[in-house]
This record gives structure tokens, sequence and C-alpha cells, in this order.
């Protein structure tokens, strides 16, 4: 982690979802002092779920900033305190597919955009997939209720996402890292349950 100093640190906005900071901090010991504004974002986990044939399941949602339905993988903010990061990717595969997983690894961790935002966001393989009985289903409200399913062949969701067809970045990051990692057979993929300490609450 960076040694640099942070002066002051506070909230100047809060919102429904995350809230804007603003930090001084020092990039030396007297070189002055530099003051930033960003999203201070609890993170999020994403899911990419493949079956035996090596198909990922995508789904299509509406998301309002930027004006578009985008394919994308299961995910959600890691909003619950307490929750471990493997149990978040769970429920979240459960809520939005309506899937559970017996296998699980760790794809690849990012930062969305860390000139702005404190957002960090793993995601992980999902595979050993059954369907999550119709009377324990979760309720989709919203935007949510609108999603639709499309099963995809891993290679044609590479192609899309080459193309520039597939823009979501958890699933664009997701669906590299999948493919890279099949050329091993999955053997370099971490477990799925391992720390996350680039996650700046997690640290």
């Amino acid at each position: 982690m960076s040694p640099r100093r942070v002066l002051s640190s506070g909230t100047v906005y809060t919102g429904r979802i995350w809230d804007v900071r603003s930090d001084t901090f020092e990039l030396a010991e007297g070189t002055g002092a530099l003051e930033r504004d960003y999203v201070d974002h609890p993170g999020a986990v994403a899911v990419v779920p493949m079956d035996e044939a090596g198909r990922i399941l995508l789904l299509r949602q509406y998301r309002h900033p930027v004006g578009m339905d985008l394919w994308e993988i299961p995910a959600g903010l890691l909003d619950m305190e307490g929750e471990p990061n493997l149990a978040a990717a769970a429920r979240e595969l459960a809520e939005e597919a309506d899937l559970a997983a017996d296998t699980w690894n760790v794809l690849a961790d990012f930062f969305t955009s860390p000139g702005s935002s404190s957002e960090a966001i793993r995601v992980y393989l999902a595979r050993g997939l059954t369907e999550v009985p119709h009377h324990e289903r979760h309720e989709r409200t919203d935007e949510e209720a609108e999603i639709e399913f499309a099963w995809m062949d891993l290679d044609e969701a590479v192609r899309a996402v080459m193309e520039g067809r597939l823009n979501n970045p958890s699933a664009v990051v997701g669906i590299l890292a999948a493919r890279a990692a099949r050329d091993d057979g999955f053997a370099s993929l971490r477990p799925g349950d391992v720390p996350w300490p680039a996650h700046p609450a997690q640290r």
C-alpha cells in the first residue's frame, strides 16, 4: 500500500447507494497538499457462470446512466455488513440468475475507475451449476425485473468483446480472464475464498 499521508478526509455528498468524499493528502512530506474528490464505493462482486459445455450465462439489463440495455454477468454490491465476498457472489448468482454453484474460483480483481472512485470488483468463475428451486427464488424488481438470459459459447463472447458489442466492464474482464484461464484447464485460478487485500475496506 502507498505511504501517502492523508491530512484530512470527509464526506461532501451522501447518496442513496454511495457517497462522495474529499481527501487532502501529501505525495511526499513537505511537497504541499493536494485535494481529490471521489466516489466512496463499497465495492462489488461479479460472476461468470459456466456450464459443463463451456458456455457462459449473460444477462441483459437496462443501465440508465448510459441509456442502454447491456449484456452483463450476474453482479452486485458488497453492501451487506459482514457478508464474505464469496457469500455475496453466491447470493447474487442466486438472485439474478436463479443458479447455485459447487465450484468457485477467482478470475480477476480490478478497480473500475481508480482516478475517481474507490470501487473494487472481484470477478468469480462459478461451475457445477444447479438451478435454485422455484419456491426459493428471489423476486426481481425494478430494472432487474426485465432481465433477459442468454447462454453463449465462451469464444463467441470473446468475439463480442473484441468487436465492441459487449461493453459492461465486469463482463469484459470476466470473459477475457475466463478465456485465458481455460488455456491451462483453469489450474492457475485462485480459490474462491482467497483474501482480497487490494479492496480499500479489506486492507
